[in-house]
């Protein structure tokens, strides 16, 4: 049975992220999917890489269960806003202090000039899930969708996760019901291809 970890990167719940989240969910489950839901705003962890790699901070609980989760996983999807082209803070906290070497990938220094590396999560897809205010063609072309690049890029795929696929809903601002209502029908339907 394939193993989905969904992961809720908004700060804030009852918003629009947490009824895609939710209808994600139903639709995997209801396809016989197993899934594992992270919502990152309720862990206690401190999200900032305080001391960068020199370093490193004790790992909370919630941090380490969430190592164990995204290890465990077939498939993760990862569902956020994007802010200022980017992920929420808390989200790229949440990703800074567990993508770290020894966890997520190692440095390899036979590989690239001495320049490679190693990514543990090798075997595993994910789906990137994302909503903004900025058009979906402007955000591409004017801003070379930094989020995008970020999360599947140098993060998902640096570490070994492929294919990364990515759905974005926007412009949230100013969306109708009936887009909205559209959106989530979309991922819902996405769930129950455990896409």
């Amino acid at each position: 049975m394939k193993q989905i970890l969904l992961i809720d990167g908004h700060p804030d719940d009852d918003r629009l992220t947490s009824s895609l989240v939710s209808s994600y969910r139903r639709g995997a489950q209801q396809a016989g999917y197993q899934v594992t839901l992270i919502t990152v705003r309720d862990l206690a962890f401190e999200p900032n890489l305080r001391f960068g790699y020199k370093q490193r901070l004790e790992l909370e609980p919630d941090l380490l269960a969430a190592i164990d989760a995204i290890k465990a996983c077939d498939h993760m999807v990862w569902v956020h806003p994007v802010w200022w082209g980017g992920l929420p803070a808390l989200l790229k906290g949440f990703i800074d202090r567990m993508f770290l070497p020894s966890i997520m990938f190692d440095y390899n220094a036979a590989k690239l000039g001495g320049m490679g590396w190693d990514g543990y999560l090798e075997g595993k897809t994910a789906r990137i899930i994302a909503t903004m205010d900025t058009p979906k063609m402007l955000y591409r072309l004017l801003y070379s969708a930094p989020s995008v690049n970020q999360l599947k890029k140098t993060t998902l795929e640096f570490c070994g996760v492929k294919p990364v696929k990515v759905t974005q809903f926007a412009p949230v601002k100013g969306s109708t019901q009936e887009a909205r209502e559209r959106w989530i029908k979309t991922v819902h339907e996405l769930g129950t291809k455990g896409a």
